[in-house]
């Protein structure tokens, strides 16, 4: 799998979305895969099956309706954000959303140990999350997608790496009450977003390329 790279920097998310779907919409077979790199201002977002009363109080930050699957979470500044615009079925490949997923998580956790952090799945959440220390069980990285039945995918991954994260106690992130949410910068991890969005490029290339 190629992946052409597109640095987007900092964009609002309705205009991602809206160009996330607008790629999808007129991407032909021949039409190269593509990785957006983003960050976006403040905004809580919902999955197709969220339930509403999970954003508790949005307090002005915007709340926006997604078609990617899972919960609400939540997006802003010093989230390292990875939009997959995949077509699964490329060539005669077919590569399953179960394992798309499990391919993308692994990404995270490779560029989570790359700075000396341990990340974990936990079966039926989606995202990954901490696996040691006093911050074990907290979630650092959110995913959700949208697969078409062409077998093309948009949305993807968002990794904290240095955020404010008082914005996620007004919700319950991924539907869960109570769960707790971290960024790289608080479990020690010193690094810009600019270099962990391509680490984290690169993880993702090199879990997919095959």
């Amino acid at each position: 799998m190629q992946l052409l790279i597109r640095q987007r920097g900092t964009e609002d998310y309705q205009a991602s979305f809206a160009a996330m779907r607008a790629f999808t919409d007129a991407r032909t077979p021949e039409t190269p895969d593509e990785l957006w790199l983003v960050e976006h201002p403040p905004v809580f977002t919902l999955g197709l099956g969220a339930n509403p009363a999970h954003v508790l109080h949005a307090d002005g930050i915007p709340v926006v309706q997604t078609d990617r699957g899972g919960e609400v979470t939540f997006h802003g500044p010093g989230q390292a954000v990875a939009y997959l615009l995949v077509d699964l079925k490329r060539n005669g490949r077919r590569l399953f959303a179960r394992e798309f997923v499990h391919q993308i998580e692994q990404a995270v956790i490779d560029t989570l140990l790359a700075y000396n952090l341990d990340g974990e799945r936990k079966p039926g959440a989606p995202g990954i999350y901490v696996a040691e220390g006093e911050r074990r069980g907290a979630k650092i990285a959110a995913l959700g997608l949208k697969v078409r039945a062409s077998g093309c995918t948009y949305h993807g991954v968002a990794l904290n790496v240095a955020m404010d994260l008082e914005p996620f106690s007004r919700i319950n992130p991924c539907g869960y009450e109570g769960l707790a949410t971290v960024d790289m910068k608080s479990l020690g991890a010193r690094a810009s977003l600019p270099e962990v969005q391509l680490a984290l490029a690169a993880h993702l290339i090199e879990r997919l390329k095959g």
